[in-house]
């Protein structure tokens, strides 16, 4: 089962449910994982095991893409790990553009782990003048009427938004109009998009709110 000699399936993104690409994003990690500490197989039953899932969990979600494992060996680590990167897209570099340099802004500048799966940060925007030409973790803010002219030079297809609630809308637009496909959202608002943009939401309060809830009803049953 080699990454390279394996013809991977292509279906719709449309038809793979996002719970499928989060648990590949989580059999990525573990197996990469596995990987650091010198193990060369895993079966479909210990990896299921070491996320909480079932063994069909894992099968079924892997056959959305292909054949992999090899009876008696399960799967190949680190051939896995290089299957499960082209099925993300992450076995390339993606440039990133990060909209909003507030609080939120500068640590998500700051976080390493980003460049590790690919992505890097080439370009930070903001509407404050004065933070204009300041540069963050080595990458340099620009002021937002720059942005249509460095999404093209820097052919970025990527965003992280981190812009207050009333204005990420907006921005949004503008970052569509200069030709980003891919947004992650971290203000707290629905977004209304074209068709063609791709759109992940992170609100880090409903996060906490669905922990929350978990706490609470364990430990205080109705």
């Amino acid at each position: 089962m080699s990454a390279g000699k394996h013809k991977l399936l292509q279906p719709d993104p449309a038809d793979v449910p996002k719970a499928v690409v989060s648990r590949l994003s989580l059999y990525l990690r573990e197996l990469q994982r596995l990987s650091q500490h010198g193990k060369n197989t895993v079966s479909s039953s210990q990896l299921g095991r070491l996320l909480g899932f079932t063994d069909a969990q894992v099968r079924k979600d892997l056959a959305c893409f292909g054949h992999f494992g090899q009876p008696g060996i399960g799967y190949r680590c680190d051939e896995l790990v290089g299957v499960i990167r082209r099925i993300l897209g992450t076995d390339r570099t993606w440039t990133v553009a990060l909209l909003g340099v507030g609080n939120l802004g500068r640590a998500l500048l700051g976080y390493k782990g980003f460049a590790a799966k690919g992505f890097q940060f080439v370009a930070a925007f903001d509407s404050d003048p004065r933070k204009a030409d300041g540069v963050i973790d080595g990458v340099r803010v620009h002021p937002m009427d720059q942005l249509s002219e460095l999404v093209h030079r820097q052919r970025i297809q990527l965003a992280m938004l981190s812009v207050p609630a009333a204005a990420a809308q907006s921005v949004a637009e503008l970052a569509i109009a200069a030709g980003v496909v891919g947004i992650v959202n971290f203000a707290p608002v629905t977004l209304s998009l074209p068709e063609h943009v791709s759109l992940v939401g992170v609100d880090l309060a409903t996060e906490l709110e669905q922990i929350a809830f978990s706490v609470a009803n364990r430990t205080n049953p109705r």
